[in-house]
């Protein structure tokens, strides 16, 4: 059935061959010479797309739009005028016209215009299906040639590129097509980062890594300006390309970096090892008090606040005013915005926020956010909802205003698991699904890197005889007492610690204010 067309122009008649060759292209076009007798047509018959002169005898164009969308809101509006008057433009834009076209008209801009609001999602998906038809060969032979840690994060971007792209089409064999070249990927980053961790711990040619990002990316902005620092925990790479735009809005992007977490990539290890500016086994040495192993009572990351403390001391910024908050839910996001006057008074604001991590382990726990989130597609898309809405975009306003720089990041990501793997330990090892450590674990080894000797990658050891193994891409381990209660209830979560691209692979971002240019 082809689109239908509704033209509003007090000029119609001078305007049939332009309907003529609308018609020639499949749209069935109908011409009113006022807005009147549009509406009237409105209330009886639906329409695909409405070109609307903006200046009209009676009834304007601009007058007319909020009557149109009244009769029918989800109809397309195309303004049409010869006014290039600033304000003109801003009225139409603001009364969320879908575009925008200067007069004399050109019936080939029309046409551009009708496909761009009526056939993208068809147009889109045939491009982007053409152009990864294109690039896969070109993905599958870069595979076996990354060498660095730099080719490493450029090909995860490249694959998130695709996939983001993916989520505007409806061509499941060409997801499912990506989704196998992007396992295939983390199965080569698996023994990538298995040769390649223990030297990055020890030698300087590394990336920039938990223990070392605050000094390498926050410090230097720190010393320049009054800061603030946004750790969102859990964030992976590809919730950060979704929700980027909503931070731009108020700052512009100076440098983004792809930096990796430690391993495991479990809060309690990487977001120490950022605040500390050290390594575990470092942190467990330097303050013995405060650093708790997995099986230890209490708050893993309660001390973070310390831990960062004295990082600014080492790095000769012991006098640097400072206010640390954690949000944990809505109430307290709504407080900390409400007391940003208080705030600003400081050289560095951290904020470790929360929300990604509750919903990725709400998914697990409640039913109802386990079928909000199907996949990444819609973990992603729900992310983009809830920081659309969360009074953190007002902080982050209030921060720009201020001048204030501003630094996002994260401690590491998270992969939605789907293979479970047998381990068996005793009562002593750890809980949790993607990493274990303890005495005497028995483990397939194709699924896990082991690592027998926790010091050779600075991690601390409950006893003498103590191990650490990590999950490798979609793995997650279960013990065989209930072993298929345990896999049916953990098999699609989001779950992290052990080594993926998802995990490993983090953004790390600086902004400045655009009140500042």
């Amino acid at each position: 059935m082809p689109d239908k067309i509704l033209w509003i122009d007090d000029e119609i008649d001078s305007l049939k061959p332009h309907i003529v060759f609308l018609e020639s292209k499949g749209y069935k076009v109908t011409g009113l010479n006022n807005a009147n007798d549009a509406l009237d047509l409105l209330e009886l018959k639906t329409f695909n797309a409405l070109l609307l002169d903006e200046s009209m005898p009676g009834i304007s164009g601009l007058e007319a739009i909020p009557l149109i969308k009244a009769l029918d809101s989800s109809i397309k509006i195309i303004m049409v005028t010869k006014n290039e008057e600033e304000h003109i433009m801003e009225e139409a834009i603001g009364s969320e016209i879908a575009d925008y076209i200067l007069k004399p008209v050109n019936p080939k801009q029309v046409l551009l215009s009708l496909k761009k609001n009526l056939q993208e999602l068809d147009l889109v998906e045939r491009k982007t299906v053409t152009e990864y038809q294109q690039s896969f060969r070109m993905l599958s032979q870069e595979l076996s040639n990354l060498r660095t840690h730099e080719d490493w994060a450029e090909h995860y971007k490249k694959l998130l590129h695709w996939e983001i792209k993916f989520d505007k089409i409806v061509d499941h064999d060409f997801i499912e097509l990506l989704q196998n070249q992007k396992e295939e990927a983390n199965i080569h980053f698996c023994k990538f980062i298995e040769q390649e961790y223990p030297r990055w711990l020890r030698e300087i040619d590394k990336p920039i890594m938990s223990h070392t990002a605050f000094r390498d990316v926050v410090h230097p902005v720190l010393k320049q300006n009054n800061t603030m620092l946004l750790m969102i925990d859990n964030l992976r790479y590809d919730q950060w390309r979704m929700i980027e735009p909503l931070f731009t809005r108020y700052y512009n992007k100076v440098e983004e970096l792809a930096y990796y977490s430690i391993l495991p990539t479990a809060t309690q290890y990487a977001r120490n090892a950022f605040f500390a500016g050290l390594l575990p086994s470092e942190i467990e040495k330097k303050f013995p008090r405060e650093w708790r192993n997995d099986n230890d009572e209490g708050n893993k990351n309660e001390f973070e606040k310390d831990f960062l403390r004295d990082q600014l001391f080492r790095l000769g910024m012991g006098n640097v005013s400072q206010k640390y908050y954690k949000i944990l839910n809505a109430d307290f996001e709504s407080k900390v915005a409400d007391d940003f006057a208080n705030l600003k008074k400081n050289g560095l604001i951290t904020i470790v926020y929360n929300f990604i991590d509750i919903l990725s382990h709400a998914k697990t726990d409640n039913v109802i956010v386990d079928q909000l989130i199907r996949d990444d597609k819609t973990f992603r898309s729900l992310t983009y909802n809830w920081f659309e809405n969360a009074s953190i975009l007002k902080i982050i306003k209030q921060a720009a205003e201020e001048g204030l720089s501003l630094i996002i990041t994260t401690d590491h990501g998270m992969i939605d698991v789907k293979k479970p793997s047998q381990v068996v330990g005793d009562r002593e090892t750890s809980t949790n699904i993607r990493y274990k450590t303890g005495k005497s674990l028995t483990y397939d080894n194709k699924d896990v890197w082991a690592v027998t000797n926790p010091e050779s990658i600075f991690l601390p050891k409950s006893n003498i005889s103590s191990s650490y193994i990590f999950a490798k891409n979609h793995v997650f381990f279960a013990y065989p007492k209930n072993y298929h209660q345990f896999v049916n209830y953990y098999k699609n979560t989001y779950q992290h610690g052990g080594i993926s691209m998802e995990e490993c692979i983090i953004p790390i971002i600086t902004l400045e204010p655009k009140s500042l240019v």
